[in-house]
């Protein structure tokens, strides 16, 4: 087992080490034990991942979430932004300018400010995809590399 004890859930860790024999006892176990041993050991091992794969799959939703609430934000920022403070900042522009002119200067600020809610909401959504437990998969596939080494002994 390759895994460490700080990737995995505390509650479903257990040393491997405690189940396996000591020196004087190792000429006493049949191969029925030792079967036994090995499919309680796969069990917990198998407990373990599946723990780990619901922890990490947990993560990207909640980023998945909060990409999706800054990408919300963004269009209740431009909408709101197209009520109010443009009605305000083309009333003020207009004591300077034409109002046409002070109307399209206020638009370009309120799209600068979507576009930058809109481009971080998505950077999140990015890291949360895709969706897949890779921690755990290289978990699995470390551990599937060592069973397969001890094997070959």
């Amino acid at each position: 087992m390759t895994g460490t004890t700080e990737t995995r859930p505390t509650r479903f860790v257990r040393s491997v080490r405690s189940a396996r024999p000591g020196p004087a006892e190792h000429d006493h176990h049949s191969v029925g034990e030792l079967v036994g041993q090995a499919t309680e050991q796969l069990s917990l091992l198998v407990r373990q991942e599946v723990a780990l794969a619901k922890e990490e799959l947990a993560e990207k939703g909640r980023r998945a979430g909060r990409g999706g609430g800054l990408l919300g934000a963004a269009g209740a920022v431009a909408y709101v932004g197209f009520m109010t403070l443009a009605a305000a900042g083309v009333a003020a522009l207009s004591l300077v300018l034409d109002v046409w002119a002070a109307a399209l200067i206020v638009m370009g600020v309120l799209f600068v400010i979507a576009g930058v809610l809109a481009a971080m909401g998505r950077a999140q959504l990015r890291r949360a995809t895709p969706p897949r437990p890779e921690l755990a998969l290289d978990s699995v596939k470390a551990d599937v590399d060592e069973i397969k080494g001890r094997a070959r002994r």
